[in-house]
C-alpha cells in the first residue's frame, strides 16, 4: 500500500487538483505516494473541527499505514471581517489559534484505542510520525474582492483585508512553532514579489458572460453552487493563479524534503517498466 499525503483545507485546497498545487504534488509523487484531497470550500477552522472525525476517522493502524504527511490550510475564511457580508465565516483570532492547536493535537495526540465493539483497549498515539504542515492564508487583493463580491454587498465594503489576513498568518506560524510542526508563511512569501496581486492571485475578469458562452440551461443547472461561483467569478483577488499554485507546490515540497520525504527516500510502487526483462517479463512480478 502506498503512503498517503492528505491535503486538508478550504477552497484553495479544494481547487488544488484543477491544474493546481495538489495535482502538481500528485504528479510529482506518482508511483510513490497517493495524494488525497480533503478540501472544503468556504470552511473555517471552527467548521473544520466539526468534521475532523469524518475526514480522519479513527481506526487501528500500523505505523506504516499512517499518513506520511498532512497539509492544513485554513485561515482565509476565518479572517473574514465580522461586520461585513461574509461575517458568518469569521472566527476570532484567539479561537483560530485554539482551533489550529486542536487540529494538530487531534492528528498527533494520544487517543483511547477501541476495538470493533467500541470497547476501550488502551491508549495509543494517532499518527506520531506524520509530518504536519500548517499553511497560512495568502495575501488579499482588496480591490479585486471589492469589485466582484460573491454575494450581495449592500455596504459596498470588502469582506477581507490584507492586514487582517496577515495577522492570521502570523498567528498560524506561531501555532506551528508552538506545536513543533512545519509552517509555510504564504502571506509573507507571496508579497516578496512586486506586483504579487496580479501574479499570484486571480485578478478580476469583468466579462463573466464570456465564460458562460456555450453552456445550455440544462448544463448550467447541473453545475453545483461552488463551480457556478467559479464560472461567474473565476478571478477574485483571493484564489490562486497558476503561478500562485506553483509557489504553494514548491513550498510544500521544500517542507516535505526538510522532513525527509522526497523521491530519493520513497519506494517506487511495483516494478518499473525499464526494469522488466523483455525475455522473461513475469519474473519481476513474482515477489510483488
Amino acid at each position: 500500500m502506498r503512503p498517503k499525503l492528505y491535503l486538508f483545507g478550504d477552497s484553495i485546497t479544494e481547487e488544488s487538483f484543477d491544474n493546481g498545487w495538489g495535482s502538481s504534488l500528485a504528479n510529482h509523487f506518482s508511483r510513490t505516494v497517493d495524494v488525497v484531497l480533503r478540501g472544503f470550500s468556504g470552511y473555517n477552522t471552527r467548521w473544520a473541527l466539526k468534521v475532523l472525525h469524518k475526514v480522519f476517522p479513527f481506526k487501528e493502524e500500523t505505523e506504516s499505514e499512517s499518513p506520511l504527511a498532512i497539509t492544513v490550510f485554513f485561515g482565509a475564511n476565518d479572517a473574514c471581517l465580522p461586520d461585513r457580508y461574509a461575517g458568518f465565516q469569521h472566527v476570532p483570532i484567539h479561537e483560530f489559534n485554539h482551533n489550529l492547536r486542536s487540529i494538530v493535537s487531534f492528528l498527533k495526540s494520544i487517543l483511547k484505542g477501541a476495538n470493533k465493539e467500541g470497547t476501550v483497549v488502551g491508549d495509543q498515539k494517532r499518527w506520531p510520525q506524520t509530518v504536519i504542515v500548517l499553511i497560512t492564508p495568502p495575501p488579499i487583493d482588496e480591490d479585486a474582492r471589492l469589485l466582484y463580491p460573491y454575494v450581495e454587498n449592500p455596504l459596498g465594503l470588502t469582506e477581507r483585508t490584507n492586514e487582517v489576513a496577515g495577522a492570521y498568518a502570523k498567528s498560524c506560524v506561531a501555532v506551528a512553532r508552538e506545536c513543533g510542526v512545519q509552517a509555510i508563511d504564504l502571506w509573507t512569501k507571496m508579497q516578496e514579489l512586486p506586483g504579487w496581486q496580479k501574479v499570484y492571485l486571480r485578478p478580476v475578469d469583468p466579462r463573466p458572460s464570456v465564460i458562460l458562452d456555450g453552456l445550455g440551461p440544462k448544463t448550467y443547472k447541473a453545475i453545483d453552487h461552488h463551480h457556478k461561483m467559479r464560472l461567474w467569478f473565476p478571478e477574485d483577488g483571493l484564489h490562486l493563479t497558476q503561478s500562485g499554485n506553483q509557489v504553494v507546490f514548491e513550498e510544500v515540497l521544500m517542507r516535505l524534503t526538510e522532513a525527509g520525504i522526497s523521491l530519493g527516500t520513497l519506494k517506487v510502487d511495483l516494478p518499473s517498466f525499464v526494469d522488466i526483462d523483455k525475455n522473461d517479463p513475469l519474473k519481476h512480478f513474482d515477489n510483488c
